[in-house]
């Protein structure tokens, strides 16, 4: 009993939760069933394991801070048969990000752009990525008030430090020159080395009339495309 006591102290102050309230179940089962001692303790780190990786992308998720939480899984191909589902689920393979390419999902409002922004968004953290997911406007407006308080340099440093970004909704917003500017340099700095996913209700045709600069909408998607 005492040995007992004495490993329940140890995992605990070792953080290995998962075992501490399996362990003495999975004793009885390895006894019954004469396992090597080997496979006990690795049936046991297999469950602490399994746990862990749960907790870790759940985190990964929470600071993502998608404004739902939508999967590729729930997203319904039937409502939009146009839709080519094997090329999305080929981009939920996640090549792209290993590339740094970016991908755009462009089209009217209630077709589902932001469930697959966000359920592409969500099997990178799944793989352990570091992604942020943000609304266009507000993250213009970021940027805008990161230049006022002259710490646009850092401002867009700390988003290259992302694996992902998703950029949501960007047209339902007149951005004009000076955002428009602000996205260049932040599109410009992720350049083949940090992903975006981004969404937008304007065709790439508008995206001059969006910005109100037609060169400046150019550079920008020549740096997405």
């Amino acid at each position: 009993m005492a040995d007992v006591v004495r490993l329940k102290n140890h995992l605990e102050t070792l953080g290995l939760d998962t075992i501490l309230g399996i362990f003495e179940e999975e004793t009885k089962k390895a006894l019954e069933t004469k396992i090597s001692y080997t496979e006990y303790l690795a049936r046991l780190m297999a469950e602490e394991i399994i746990t862990k990786t749960d907790r870790s992308i759940n985190y990964k998720i929470r600071i993502a801070r998608f404004s739902q939480i939508k999967t590729i899984e729930e997203f319904d191909f039937r409502f939009q048969p146009q839709l080519d589902e094997r090329l999305i689920k080929e981009l939920c393979e996640l090549v792209f990000l290993e590339k740094a390419k970016n991908v755009l999902f462009v089209g009217p409002p209630g077709v589902g752009k932001t469930h697959l922004a966000i359920g592409i968004g969500i099997k990178a953290c799944e793989k352990r990525k570091k992604v942020l997911f943000a609304d266009a406007g507000k993250m213009i407006e970021e940027l805008m008030l990161s230049m006022i308080e002259k710490t646009l340099p850092q401002k867009i440093e700390r988003l290259a430090r992302y694996d992902l970004l998703v950029i949501d909704e960007l047209g339902y917003m007149c951005v004009g020159k000076e955002g428009a500017n602000l996205l260049f340099q932040l599109i410009s700095r992720c350049y083949e080395k940090v992903s975006i996913v981004l969404t937008s209700n304007r065709s790439f045709s508008q995206w001059g009339d969006m910005f109100g600069d037609n060169v400046i909408a150019s550079a920008i998607l020549d740096r997405l495309l």
